[in-house]
């Protein structure tokens, strides 16, 4: 059984968690709309408040803190586990937002509309060596509707936006091979990874993908991470923990956690075998040894 170290608790559903150089952890906080530093000393402070539902964040090539905004969930909370539940009364608006770390600033990038592009709920974010992006869009849920979503490509400048890969089944976590060729996403209710081969910045070979793996079982992904040796780490609902998966579409490992809502990993430490991971529905980050290092993302 993996043991974990509780780094931060109380925490309104922590997402996207983000290793930085002097060893803290920067997350959303997607029920608070804001964005936290967690030190290594375990003292938090609040980095900046976009409010909707911050989301997925990435460090940018200029050194800025990019966030995917979903634009807000509702919310159940039942004995202190919280639950996001569809579409708000009060939902802002899908968007991409830039944010100095250091004011704690608010810049929206890319909104709903731009470059001919809806943004719904855009998810998660890695950026690729030549400076863009990539970004899921999980799309909003209602009563009798969920939207029908993609995956977008965008630059680091505000200059270029596009919808490469739809229709994609409610995409989630996205991340990249460790040499570029490869995106990967995982789709949440269908809980599919897919694999796309990249031909150019932004540019996919068949907007089709291949289905690399999907579990047998009641499952659900959320996000992902990539270790250094090109396995795909997707955060997994319904049975707890990290499905770890080959490039092959091969199982590798399961990683059990006790959180239903087990979200995202990231990793950090000298030799980057410190897994951070965000069990969401119980407001805590945690933190064990991984067998492998992970991935050293492009900024």
């Amino acid at each position: 059984m993996t043991e974990f170290t509780i780094v931060a608790s109380g925490l309104r559903f922590p997402e996207g968690p983000v290793s930085m150089p002097d060893g803290s952890i920067l997350l959303v906080e997607i029920e608070a709309g804001r964005i936290t530093r967690i030190a290594a000393d375990g003292i938090r402070t609040t980095v900046a408040e976009p409010g909707g539902g911050p989301n997925g964040l990435a460090i940018g090539p200029d050194g800025l803190l990019y966030c995917c905004n979903n634009g807000g969930f509702a919310w159940r909370e039942t004995n202190g586990f919280l639950t996001p539940h569809g579409q708000p009364h009060d939902y802002s608006g899908g968007r991409i937002e830039r944010i100095d770390i250091a004011t704690g600033a608010v810049e929206t990038l890319y909104r709903d509309g731009d470059f001919g592009c809806t943004l719904r709920g855009p998810n998660d974010i890695v950026f690729d060596s030549h400076g863009g992006f990539w970004f899921t869009d999980h799309g909003k849920s209602r009563d009798r509707a969920r939207d029908i979503t993609g995956i977008f490509y965008a630059r680091a400048d505000g200059s270029h936006l596009a919808e490469v890969i739809f229709p994609s089944e409610n995409p989630n976590g996205i991340g990249l091979s460790p040499d570029g060729t490869r995106l990967y996403a995982a789709e949440t209710f269908t809980c599919r990874l897919m694999a796309f081969d990249i031909v150019a910045p932004g540019k996919v070979a068949s907007a089709a993908g291949t289905p690399l793996y999907r579990p047998a079982g009641y499952k659900f992904f959320d996000s992902l991470g990539v270790e250094a040796g090109g396995n795909i780490c997707v955060a997994t609902i319904g049975e707890c923990g990290i499905s770890v998966i080959s490039p092959a579409g091969e199982l590798v490992e399961f990683v059990a956690t006790d959180d239903v809502f087990t979200t995202n990993i990231c990793w950090g430490g000298a030799d980057g075998m410190d897994a951070y991971i965000t069990c969401s529905g119980s407001g805590r980050l945690v933190k064990t040894r991984w067998k492998r290092p992970g991935l050293a993302l492009a900024y």
